[in-house]
C-alpha cells in the first residue's frame, strides 16, 4: 500500500489511510477545526492521487474506527456480501469511480455492487468525484421504501411538511400544517420538531396529526421528532405513531452522545411493529449532518465526510423509511459557506444512495453562515436533478422555532414543474380530489388553508 506521491516537484507522504481520506476531502471548515485538513490545495490534490490508487481492500482493512471498540464499524463490516466484495476488492478507488460513471453501468449493477462496499470505500470514491459526477451517479439510483405509502419511485419528488411552532401550540401547529398541505407538501411525511421534549407534548401533537390525517384521509405518515426514548414512551402510552425518529452519528461514541444505543433502535422497531399505526415494513426516520461527530468529540480523527458515510452504513442496518442530511444546520464551524454546503449536500445524497438507503435533504443554512436563500434553492434544484427522494418545506422558508432557513412550502411545486417530477401517486390523487393539484401542477386553490378550516368550522 503506497501512501506517498510526487507532485509539483515535492514528495507528499501520508501516515495512514485515515490521513489520506481526511486530506483528500474537499475543504470543509470542520476538518480545519479538527486539525486534519490538507494544508494546501496541492496537498489535497496529492492526497486525492494517493487515494485514487488505493485498492478497495485497503479501505476495508483500515476502517477509521476500530472494529473491536465500535458497533457502527461492526455493523458496516459484518453487512458486507463477501462474494461480491471478492469480485471488486482489487479495484482501485479510481476504478470504482469510472465504473459508476460508465454509461454501461445500470441501476441494478450499482445496487448489486453496493452490497460489497463499506462506508470508507463509498467516502473514498466520493472524494475524487466532481459535483456533476455526484449528481450523475446518484441519478442512476432509486431506493424504494414503504411506511403507509411508497416513496422513492423514479419520477417522484417528495416533501416533508415541517409545521414547527415556537411554543408547541397545537392550534398554531395545525394552522401551519393546513397551509403546507394546501401547497401540496407532506407526501414523504408530516414531521414536527418539538420545543418540549416530553411524552405529554409529543403525544398531544401526534394525536392532532392523527386526527387531521384520519379526518381528511391523507395518504402519508406522521412523526414527532422528539428523542427516541421520549417517542418510545409516548407509543407505550397509546400515542398514534407511524414512524420513530432519531438523529444518528457515524460512531458508537457519537450515538451514545445522542443518548441512545443500537438496542434502543431495535426496541423502537419492535414496539412499532406491535403498537404503531403504520403498515410498514419501513418504520424509522433518521437524520444526519456532516460535523456532528466532531461536535461530540466522537470522530476519532476522521474527516466529516467519512464519518457521514458511516452514518448511512449504520442506518442501512435498520431499513429506515427515510433519512435526510440537515446539511447546513450545524453552522459555519463545520460548513463555512454556500460552496461547502452545496458540496456537502451532493456528497451526502450520493453516498447514501450508493449505500442503499432512501435519502432526502434539508437544504438549509443558519443565519450566521455565508449563505442565502438563492444558495439553498440552487442546492434544491441540483438535488432534484440528482434524484433526491425528498426535501423539506417550512412556512415562508423561515423556521421560527429552530431559527434557520430552509425551503418554503411553495418551492417544491416549482422544482417539480421545472424537472418534470410529481408527488407520490397516492398523495397526488388526494391533492386532485381536494382541488389543490391538476395534471401535476398546483391549481388556483393552492395556498389557501381555508380549504381545510371551512369543514372544521
Amino acid at each position: 500500500m503506497r501512501l506517498k506521491t510526487l507532485l509539483a516537484g515535492q514528495v507528499y507522504e501520508f501516515q495512514s489511510v485515515k490521513e489520506v481520506l481526511a486530506k483528500a476531502n474537499e475543504q470543509k471548515s470542520g476538518d480545519v477545526l479538527a486539525g486534519i485538513a490538507a494544508s494546501s490545495d496541492t496537498e489535497r490534490i496529492a492526497a486525492k492521487e494517493v487515494l485514487s490508487n488505493l485498492l478497495l481492500s485497503d479501505l476495508r482493512n483500515h476502517p477509521v474506527v476500530d472494529y473491536e471498540t465500535d458497533d457502527v464499524t461492526r455493523i458496516i463490516q459484518d453487512a458486507v456480501n463477501e462474494r461480491i466484495y471478492d469480485e471488486i476488492k482489487n479495484w482501485t478507488v479510481s476504478d470504482l469511480r469510472e465504473w459508476l460513471l460508465s454509461y454501461k453501468t445500470s441501476e441494478a449493477d450499482i445496487k448489486r455492487i453496493s452490497r460489497g462496499l463499506t462506508s470508507e470505500m463509498i467516502a473514498g470514491v466520493c472524494k475524487i468525484m466532481s459535483n456533476l459526477d455526484l449528481i450523475y451517479a446518484a441519478s442512476k439510483i432509486r431506493i424504494h421504501t414503504t411506511c403507509n405509502t411508497t416513496m422513492g419511485l423514479r419520477g417522484t419528488f417528495s416533501t416533508r411538511l415541517q409545521p414547527n411552532h415556537p411554543t408547541d401550540n397545537v392550534d398554531g401547529i395545525t394552522a401551519s400544517l393546513f397551509e403546507g398541505l394546501s401547497y401540496g407538501i407532506g407526501d414523504a411525511c408530516i414531521g414536527l420538531n418539538p420545543v418540549n421534549d416530553s411524552v405529554s407534548s409529543a403525544s398531544e401533537i401526534l394525536k392532532r396529526f392523527y386526527e387531521v390525517k384520519t379526518e381528511w384521509e391523507i395518504p402519508t405518515q406522521c412523526v414527532v421528532l422528539a428523542h427516541i426514548t421520549t417517542q418510545i414512551q409516548a407509543v407505550k402510552q397509546g400515542a398514534p405513531t407511524d414512524l420513530i425518529f432519531q438523529s444518528i452519528a457515524g460512531s458508537q461514541k457519537g450515538n451514545e452522545a445522542f443518548g441512545f444505543t443500537t438496542d434502543t433502535v431495535l426496541e423502537a422497531i419492535d414496539l412499532l411493529k406491535k403498537q404503531g399505526t403504520a403498515t410498514g415494513p419501513n418504520l424509522l426516520y433518521f437524520e444526519t449532518g456532516q460535523g456532528s461527530e466532531l461536535s461530540s468529540d466522537a470522530h476519532y480523527g476522521a474527516d466529516q465526510v467519512t464519518m457521514e458515510a458511516r452514518c448511512y452504513g449504520y442506518a442501512k442496518r435498520f431499513s429506515p423509511f427515510m433519512v435526510n442530511t440537515v446539511v447546513g444546520f450545524i453552522g459555519p464551524e463545520y460548513l463555512y459557506d454556500s460552496r461547502q454546503v452545496i458540496r456537502a449536500g451532493l456528497e451526502d445524497h450520493f453516498m447514501a444512495k450508493l449505500t442503499g438507503i432512501p435519502m432526502g435533504c434539508d437544504c438549509c443554512y443558519t443565519n450566521h453562515m455565508m449563505a442565502d436563500q438563492n444558495d439553498l434553492e440552487n442546492l434544491s434544484v441540483l438535488l432534484g436533478a440528482a434524484g433526491v427522494t425528498y426535501i423539506l418545506g417550512v412556512p415562508s422558508s423561515d423556521d421560527v422555532m429552530l431559527n434557520y432557513q430552509s425551503n418554503a412550502y411553495h418551492d417544491a411545486a416549482a422544482i417539480r414543474e421545472v424537472l418534470g417530477l410529481r408527488p407520490i401517486r397516492a398523495f397526488e390523487q388526494w391533492l386532485e380530489k381536494m382541488g389543490i393539484m391538476e395534471n401535476g401542477k398546483l391549481t388556483e386553490r393552492a395556498g389557501d388553508p381555508t380549504i381545510f378550516t371551512k369543514r372544521r368550522g
